[in-house]
């Protein structure tokens, strides 16, 4: 169960993003909601791992790619559309390419027979980049909210930033020490 929810957060990337392209009032309004969802099953999947005893290999590697997918499809898609700009792609290239890094390191990392736990700063990033998400699908075009809410959304997206940055490079720091422990 913990795995099917897991990936109906990626299945849900779909959707999610076809909305996006529909002129029409209701589009953005759409996004957040099956946004929600799939940022939903984030929280749930580990809850109904942890009661039902189904912690897996596999739901621990689906997670975080599930998580990362969501994430960098949200940003490049409000930089496509014009909701991130100027300031805000600076902080979306970050996020996207921290993704990208960490990914790869995990690759590396799974080939030296090594693995790094996510830590609970990394979560903290996490759920400060879907509530950035949410928060800036919100006063977007055809959003739920008015635009009282954006510089709330710039806030929440520069913080969940800086979680970004903070938490790659803890990232970094502990990958090289293990992947030069077993060259």
């Amino acid at each position: 169960m913990a795995n099917i929810l897991t990936l109906s957060r990626i299945l849900l990337i779909i959707p999610f993003a076809a909305v996006f392209f529909i002129d029409a009032a209701w589009s953005m309004t759409a996004a957040l909601t099956i946004f929600a969802l799939a940022a939903a099953t984030d929280f749930l999947d580990g809850h109904v791992a942890r009661a039902r005893g189904e912690i897996s290999a596999l739901g621990a590697a689906l997670d975080p790619l599930a998580d990362k997918l969501l994430v960098a499809a949200a940003i490049i898609l409000l930089v496509r559309n014009g909701v991130l700009r100027d300031a805000g792609v600076i902080a979306a290239l970050i996020i996207v390419l921290r993704e990208i890094l960490v990914g790869g390191l995990r690759e590396a990392l799974g080939k030296a027979g090594s693995s790094l736990p996510v830590t609970q700063l990394a979560k903290w990033k996490t759920t400060a980049q879907l509530l950035a998400v949410a928060l800036l699908l919100a006063p977007a075009p055809g959003g739920v909210a008015g635009q009282g809410l954006a510089p709330l959304a710039q806030g929440v997206l520069w913080m969940a930033t800086a979680l970004t940055l903070w938490t790659g490079a803890d990232y970094v720091v502990r990958s090289v020490g293990l992947l030069r422990a077993s060259a």
